[in-house]
Parts: C-alpha cells; sequence; structure tokens
C-alpha cells in the first residue's frame, strides 16, 4: 500500500491456490468440458488426442481442480501429474502450443470465468503449454 494519495493502491492478484475456493468445483468441469468441445473441432489438435472424450475432460477437471487448490482426486487416480512426461509422446510445437492456449482461452471465457482469476489462469496455461513444447517448430 502507498501513503502517496496521488498514487493508487496495488491490486494484487490472487494465489493461484485459492481459485478453487472461490469458483468452486463445478467451474472447473465448465472449463474442461468447454476445452473438449473446442478440441473437437480444432483440425490441428483434435488428431492429438483420442477418440472418446470423456477421460481426457475427467483427467483435465481432476488436475485443474487438484493444482487450484482443490481435493487431489487426480493423484489419487493417476498419480503425479508428471505433465512433461505424460505430454512427451506428441509433438509440440509453436502452433500446437498456440492452438492448445487458444482453446483454453476460450474456454475460460465459455465457462465465464470472472476476472481476476481468468488472468491468473491464463498466465499459468501459457506457461505450462510453453514448458510443455518438445519441437522449435
Amino acid at each position: 500500500m502507498t501513503n502517496n494519495p496521488n498514487e493508487s493502491p496495488s491490486i494484487s492478484e490472487p494465489d493461484p491456490r485459492e481459485l478453487f475456493a472461490r469458483l468452486g468445483e463445478e467451474s472447473f468441469w465448465r472449463i474442461a468440458r468447454a476445452f473438449y468441445a473446442r478440441i473437437a473441432v480444432d483440425q490441428l489438435l483434435r488428431p492429438i488426442f483420442p477418440n472418446e472424450l470423456e477421460e481426457p475432460i475427467r483427467n483435465q477437471a481432476e488436475f485443474l481442480i487438484q493444482y487450484f487448490g482443490g481435493p487431489e482426486a487426480y493423484s489419487i487416480r493417476k498419480g503425479h501429474p508428471r505433465l512433461r512426461m505424460r505430454h512427451h509422446p506428441y509433438s509440440i510445437g509453436v502452433a500446437e502450443r498456440n492452438a492448445w492456449v487458444a482453446a483454453m482461452t476460450g474456454a475460460l471465457e465459455d465457462a465465464q470465468i470472472p476476472q481476476p482469476d481468468r488472468t491468473v489462469m491464463n498466465r499459468y496455461f501459457a506457461n505450462t503449454a510453453t514448458f510443455l513444447m518438445n519441437r522449435d517448430e
């Protein structure tokens, strides 16, 4: 906080681990369903995913719930997330990364995730997508 009356107080971003408590479990299921609705029609990304999307929806919803401060159902069921290991078999370059981030950004909008939570989540998704890249092109 500043003592200067001409400066506006800084607004801090929420801690990502607090998002579950604020948004609730159903928000994360809405995100996962909205994301996979976009994947289902994405010509670049669709071939990377299995034909049946119910299990990926569950995996993503449970992972997001856990990452953003909720119960650890994902780790109980699947073990440590090990994102890099789990995504290594898939060729992920700049185009795939950007398409994935665009789909996730759209999913957050579709799921009506409010600000500033949406910004926190978008930052996490962009950074994670870059981390998972395994091709330069």
